[in-house]
């Protein structure tokens, strides 16, 4: 990593929740926005603003998040989502994550990711695909 983003760094994405984005278990009327996808989309949000700060071979992998949905979002609504990193401690960095649609704050918490070099990490990943085929 060049460096680590340093506290205070933020960076806000904006999208529109679209079908794909919504549940479908609560019928037609109620297509809202699915808390998986917000989930996706804030760690989306996080890995976005660490490519700045990583070194070619580079990217970075999740490895805890916790977040309070609380608000349901429409189909079609804009969300903005606005993350912020709160520290960097070696090759981890944590962030405080936020999203509101156009009428209130919808969604909060907590996320961490780890920056780890591509190769190694498809290396040790080739080699628990090889040990779970017997070799």
């Amino acid at each position: 990593m060049k460096s680590a983003p340093p506290a205070g760094t933020r960076a806000t994405t904006e999208i529109t929740v679209d079908r794909a984005r919504t549940v479908d278990f609560l019928g037609e009327e109620l297509r809202i926005y699915a808390t998986p996808e917000l989930v996706r989309d804030f760690e989306v949000a996080c890995r976005t603003l660490l490519l700045q700060y990583c070194d070619t071979g580079e990217d970075s992998v999740g490895t805890a998040i916790r977040v309070t949905h609380g608000g349901a979002t429409l189909l079609g609504m804009r969300v903005t989502i606005t993350v912020e990193v709160t520290r960097a401690e070696g090759r981890s960095v944590h962030f405080t994550l936020s999203a509101r649609d156009d009428v209130e704050e919808i969604a909060s918490g907590e996320h961490s990711r780890a920056v780890v070099e591509v190769g190694r990490l498809r290396a040790r990943v080739a080699a628990k695909a090889e040990k779970l085929r017997g070799g």
